[in-house]
């Protein structure tokens, strides 16, 4: 039945549809955003005599307009401002039911290039026109291809459509924010002074600080007559130290800070207090023991938990990885089921701008589908509710939730946005503290792992590979259950299984923190953010990380020598 009513809200042809957007053009003043109606309209048309005829089409184009300025001990290495404009084209032939996409020819729906920056409207048809051409015949190729497979192979596990239906959105045209201007003099002698406190430090081989400001534009339309257009913009500053031990083992802290106004980043004065802070800690990594293997007790700071439950949960809750011979489907059958512990809930919600008043990397109001973003509660005091969808069905979730994203040239997938961990079992930094420690001592550990902070890391959710994780922390900490002080050690990973790693949450803190970071999977990197409060495991196992042999540089640097830069 599911099928009958895609096909019932398919049954309009292309050109019905699009003759409403046509009509809509007149009152359009975005030259862009005409021709590309003008030109999805022409090619409908043109495409419908095709076989197979294609039942949806549409353009995304994105206006990318940056500025980056890097620079490392105390001097400017690259200051420029870029421009360029990014077109997909998407063209579906077959059905909802069966179509170009099928099994493992997703990436056959989409054909990305470049268009002019210039507001020129021949040129732009000219290269739209192309690509169209190139993805209709690529799509063709990737529907005889599904055809036959499907003809000759045993049934698939789970015969949902395609592509969803989908109730048709009015054309939207959100607020584009006046773009950011930042005085590239100014920023430029900001960034030496804060690149220049690393050379106080001559441990610290590679540092830097970055400024990178983008001013995106993104128009969307498609033969459904959805039209939408949005921009927002933002600015980033990176802080990078980085240092390599006697024994050869990198060693590197990261720092981000983002903000949609410039006004927003931190002052210059907290910058420098956290490039001291940075190239502090790289000293002390480069003289800590590394750590042994071990499994037991661990807290995970905020942050650190945040990215733990991105890389774990948040991408086996994606709708695509539910589906295919060659996903692992972890929780796929466990909807209704407990997953996690009853004190906890997860809500992937990318309508959020801001939480406790720093921005969310995560936000977006419609995805690259041209579907309005939701907040979708995944899990509800520990039972698994939902998925993040696109408009790839899955058995028993037909639609789409706005999660459907992608780097310009690549096909939209599901993908978190902002994924929010709260919990109903918080308690003060100190009560956490005292629990680790009597867990600590209940399992008869000398010690348990403090996770401060964690720079990333991936999982693997195939089904030929292990269904596991390996997390990255940064700085680690021994805790001694005889009260002995905290110890910095380096050289370990979190490794484990999703099921049992999230099962073994006794306690969380009561404070939620943030992590904003750049994601990437098989539709390319995407921002997202990721909040969840200091969390309390009975038992975490880490590894020893792979590790180089570099040697240190054999010449002490100039600074340290005395020598001038």
């Amino acid at each position: 039945m599911s099928t009958l009513r895609a096909a019932g809200v398919f049954g309009l042809s292309l050109l019905s549809a699009l003759s409403l957007a046509a009509q809509q053009n007149g009152k359009n003043t975005d030259l862009v955003l005409q021709v590309m109606q003008q030109e999805l309209s022409r090619a409908a048309a043109g495409l419908q005599k095709s076989d197979p005829a294609p039942y949806f089409l549409s353009y995304n184009v994105d206006d990318e307009d940056g500025t980056a300025i890097a620079a490392t001990h105390g001097a400017i290495i690259n200051s420029v401002h870029a421009k360029r404009r990014l077109a997909d084209v998407s063209v579906r032939v077959g059905s909802p039911a069966l179509d170009n996409t099928h099994g493992e020819s997703r990436s056959s729906g989409n054909t990305a290039g470049q268009l002019p920056v210039s507001d020129d409207p021949k040129a732009l048809g000219h290269d739209l026109w192309e690509l169209t051409d190139a993805q209709y015949k690529q799509a063709a190729r990737a529907f005889t291809t599904a055809q036959s497979q499907r003809a000759v192979k045993a049934d698939e596990e789970d015969k949902s459509p395609d592509f969803s239906a989908e109730k048709p959105a009015e054309a939207m045209t959100l607020p584009v924010n006046a773009p950011l201007s930042p005085d590239v003099k100014v920023w430029e002698e900001r960034l030496r002074r804060i690149s220049a406190v690393f050379n106080q430090h001559p441990l610290v081989y590679e540092s830097g600080a970055m400024l990178y400001v983008t001013n995106d534009r993104r128009r969307f339309v498609s033969s459904e007559n959805v039209q939408v257009t949005s921009g927002v913009p933002l600015a980033r500053v990176f802080l990078i130290a980085q240092t390599i031990a006697d024994d050869g083992m990198q060693l590197m802290r990261v720092e981000t800070f983002e903000a949609p106004a410039l006004d927003g980043l931190p002052r210059e004065a907290a910058l420098i207090e956290h490039a001291e802070r940075m190239a502090g800690d790289v000293e002390k990594l480069r003289k800590a023991p590394i750590a042994e293997p071990f499994n037991g007790p661990a807290l995970l700071s905020g942050r650190a938990a945040a990215v733990f439950f991105h890389e774990v949960l948040g991408h086996r809750l994606e709708g695509q990885r539910q589906r295919g011979e060659e996903e692992g489907q972890t929780f796929t059958k466990q909807v209704g089921q407990s997953v996690l512990p009853a004190f906890l809930s997860v809500a992937d919600d990318p309508t959020v701008r801001t939480f406790a008043e720093v921005p969310l990397a995560g936000y977006f109001a419609f995805d690259d589908e041209g579907i309005p973003a939701q907040r979708v509660e995944v899990i509800q005091k520990g039972i698994l509710k939902q998925f993040l969808m696109s408009r790839m069905p899955v058995r028993n979730f037909l639609h789409s939730n706005g999660h459907g994203r992608a780097q310009a040239g690549f096909m939209p997938v599901a993908r978190q946005g902002n994924l929010i961990v709260t919990s109903t079992n918080g308690v003060p930094e100190k009560e956490l503290r005292a629990q680790f420690l009597a867990e600590i001592k209940k399992q008869n550990k000398p010690y348990g792992l403090y996770f401060e902070d964690i720079e990333g890391g991936f999982t693997l959710t195939t089904r030929n590979e292990p269904q596991a994780f390996q997390v990255l922390p940064v700085m680690v900490w021994k805790v001694y259950a005889d009260g002995r002080p905290d110890e910095l050690v380096r050289g370990v990973d979190i490794v484990g299984t999703p099921l049992a790693a999230l099962n073994r949450i006794v306690q969380t803190g009561d404070k939620q923190f943030v992590f904003n970071g750049l994601c990437g999977a098989e539709s390319g990197s995407v921002p997202v953010s990721a909040v969840a409060p200091a969390m309390l495991f009975s038992e975490i196992e880490v590894q020893r990380k792979a590790q180089a042999h570099d040697r240190p540089p054999i010449l002490p640097a100039p600074a340290a020598a005395g020598g001038a830069r």
